[in-house]
C-alpha cells in the first residue's frame, strides 16, 4: 500500500507542509537527531526496553470503552480511547518515555520541554525523575495561573518551571523560550517537544511515539466487534499529538473518517480563536513551514481557547497536510461548547476530560452519526487540571 499520509518525505514534508527552517546555531543538533533517530528507535532493544516502560510504567494497553449512554444519546456507537488512564492523566507519557530514551543513547544530560496545559510539562518531569536527569520546563505565565495543579506537579517531580512572559504568555511563547535555551545550551541539552511540531525530525518522531493509541484501537476494536476498522476516529487538535496517535494507523485506511475538532474559541471569526485551519494560511512556526494565523506582513497572531492545550496559533504539518488534501475532515468546538460537553460525558459516563478533550465530544453533535456507525473518540487526558474552570463555571451557573 503506497502511504500517502502517515510518513514524511526524506526532507521532513508531508505534501507541501513541514521540513526544518532552523537558526544555524541548532543546525547540527537537529541534523544528528534526523541522521539517528530512525535507526535508534526502530533498533530492536530500544523497542524492548520502551515496549516495557510503555506496559509496566504507563499502564498499556489503554482500555477501548464503550460509552453506553453516550452512545444512547447520541443514537450511535460510541467508543473512547481512555489515554486520561495514562500515568500522569494523559497521552503526552508516550512520546516522553521515547524521547528520554532516545535522549540517553544522544548522550545528552539536560533536558528541556516546552507546556501549555502542563501535561506535557508534567510527563516531561516524570521521565525526567525516572532517569534521574536534569529538567527545565517553559510554560506560559497565563498558563502557570489556569493551570496550578500541574505546575506543583511538575515542581514536586523535581523540574524548574520558567515562565514565558512576553507576547499572550500561553504555548507559542513557552515554545519560544525553550527554542532560545536550546539555542544557547546546543550541545548537552535535548529539547522534548510535546506535540507533532517543530523542525523535522520531531513530526514523525512525536506521531511515531504516539502512534501506539491507534495500534492499539485496532487491536482492541477487533476484539469488540469483530472490525479492526471503525466508521471514524476523532480527535482534538491543537498542534495535533493526540490526534497524529490516534489516526496513525488509519490514515492509510480510506474508508475511516478522519476527524480532528481544533478551537473556536470565543467563535472562529470572533478574534479569539485557535481554529487555525480556517483562519490560518501557509507559513513557518517553531521550525516547520505548516499553516499559521498570521496577519497579511506575516506577523503571529494571538489565538484563545479556554484550553490551555488548544491555545496556539499553528498546527502540526501532518495535520496541514491532512486539511489541504481533504483527507481529514476538520470541525471546531466553542469555549462554552467544549464546557458543555465536559459537564455532558462527566453526568454520562462518570469520566471529567481535559478541557481539550471535551471539544471533541463538542463536535459529535454535529456530526451524522448512523446507527449502524463505529466511532472512536480518543480521550486524550483527564480533567483534574482543569477543575478550577470547571469549579468557576459552576459557580457562574
Amino acid at each position: 500500500m503506497e502511504v500517502k499520509y502517515a510518513v514524511p518525505d526524506m526532507l521532513g514534508y508531508y505534501g507541501d507542509f513541514g521540513g526544518a527552517f532552523i537558526p544555524e546555531m541548532l543546525y547540527s543538533n537537529v541534523e544528528n537527531l534526523r541522521l539517528r533517530y530512525l535507526t535508534i528507535i526502530e533498533d530492536p532493544v530500544f523497542q524492548k526496553e520502551i515496549e516495557a516502560l510503555l506496559r509496566d510504567y504507563v499502564g498499556r494497553p489503554t482500555p477501548l470503552f464503550f460509552a453506553e449512554r453516550l452512545s444512547s444519546r447520541l443514537g450511535s456507537a460510541i467508543y473512547l480511547k481512555r489515554e486520561d488512564l495514562c500515568h500522569t492523566g494523559a497521552h503526552k507519557i508516550n512520546n516522553t518515555i521515547g524521547q528520554i530514551l532516545l535522549a540517553d543513547r544522544l548522550g545528552k544530560k539536560r533536558i528541556i520541554a516546552e507546556t501549555g496545559a502542563g501535561q506535557h510539562g508534567v510527563a516531561t518531569a516524570t521521565v525526567c525523575a525516572l532517569k534521574g536527569l536534569e529538567c527545565i520546563v517553559y510554560m506560559g505565565e497565563k498558563d502557570i495561573e489556569r493551570q496550578a495543579p500541574n505546575v506543583a506537579r511538575m515542581k514536586m517531580l523535581g523540574a524548574k518551571v520558567i515562565p514565558a512572559t512576553s507576547g499572550s504568555k500561553t504555548l507559542k511563547d513557552a515554545t519560544n523560550e525553550a527554542i532560545r535555551d536550546w539555542i544557547n545550551n546546543p550541545e548537552d541539552t535535548h529539547y522534548i517537544i510535546g506535540s507533532v511540531v517543530g523542525p523535522h525530525p520531531y513530526p514523525d518522531m512525536v506521531a511515531r511515539f504516539q502512534s501506539v493509541i491507534s495500534k492499539e484501537i485496532r487491536s482492541q476494536l477487533l476484539d469488540k466487534t469483530g472490525n479492526e476498522l471503525p466508521t471514524r476516529v476523532v480527535a482534538c487538535v491543537g498542534g495535533g499529538s493526540n490526534a497524529a496517535g490516534a489516526f496513525y494507523h488509519f490514515l492509510e485506511e480510506e474508508s475511516v473518517d478522519i476527524v480532528a475538532v481544533e478551537a473556536a474559541g470565543h467563535g472562529i471569526y470572533s478574534g479569539m480563536s485557535a481554529a487555525t485551519t480556517q483562519l490560518g494560511v501557509p507559513g513557518i512556526l517553531h521550525g516547520s513551514k505548516s499553516i499559521v494565523m498570521q496577519t497579511p506582513d506575516g506577523q503571529v497572531t494571538e489565538p484563545h481557547s479556554i484550553s490551555a492545550g488548544l491555545d496556539y496559533p499553528g498546527i502540526g504539518p501532518m495535520h496541514a497536510h491532512l486539511f489541504k488534501s481533504k483527507r481529514g475532515i476538520f470541525m471546531s468546538a466553542t469555549d462554552e461548547e467544549a464546557l458543555s460537553w465536559a459537564f455532558e460525558l462527566s453526568k454520562l459516563e462518570g469520566i471529567i476530560p481535559a478541557l481539550e478533550t471535551a471539544h471533541a465530544f463538542a463536535a459529535l453533535e454535529r456530526m451524522s452519526l448512523a446507527q449502524t456507525d463505529v466511532t472512536v473518540v480518543c480521550l486524550s487526558g483527564r480533567g483534574d487540571k482543569d477543575l478550577g474552570t470547571y469549579m468557576n463555571a459552576m459557580n457562574e451557573q
